[in-house]
């Protein structure tokens, strides 16, 4: 019983990480100050971890696309990196995860006699989980000023277009917030 009420929070946990992208930012920095971002020489989705069959040359650009396309809503824009106020790093890593569902179902009778009792049914599957990273670099003191990162569940059978535009969200969902608005 313990066990699958453990089982059912780790699913519940699980979840619950998957739908909002987590942040953390350097408070002391004023953001406002930067306008132009370039890429860290270490973005790259294969160099950290990125071993699975949807981390390819191809969801490289998509990655990098919804970047360039998100960044230039804040009017921050892409120059070479020597002119650039911030580096942008991003990778992404696949972990795999078990779903288990489990079922209680009661009887009342039995062969010769009549009872009462519970038999529970438990069904358990793996699947597979991304988590894309993106980072934000001041480029002037090589310090980390911004992280934002999303976990979901991956997608086989998707086309080009399918794959695009999850990656355009979970893109957008991840520079949510940034900029930060920040409250001193």
């Amino acid at each position: 019983m313990l066990k699958n009420i453990i089982l059912a929070a780790s699913v519940l946990i699980l979840s619950a990480c998957t739908n909002t992208p987590d942040w953390d930012y350097d408070k002391s920095v004023e953001f406002a100050n930067y306008k132009t971002f370039a890429w860290s020489a270490d973005a790259d989705l294969k160099n950290n971890g990125g071993n699975a069959y949807q981390i390819n040359d191809l969801m490289e650009k998509r990655v990098r696309n919804a970047i360039i396309e998100a960044m230039l809503k804040h009017n921050i824009k892409l120059v070479e990196a020597k002119n650039a106020d911030i580096l942008v790093n991003y990778h992404a890593s696949v972990d795999s995860k078990i779903e288990a569902d489990s079922f209680n179902t009661s009887y009342t009778a039995r062969w010769n006699y009549w009872g009462f009792g519970y038999q529970t049914q438990t069904h358990a599957r793996e699947y597979d989980v991304g988590t894309l990273v993106i980072d934000v670099i001041d480029k002037t003191s090589n310090q980390l000023v911004w992280r934002g990162a999303k976990e979901g569940r991956l997608r086989n059978k998707q086309t080009p277009d399918q794959r695009t535009a999850s990656v355009n969200k979970t893109v957008s969902a991840i520079l949510g917030n940034f900029p930060p608005s920040q409250t001193h």
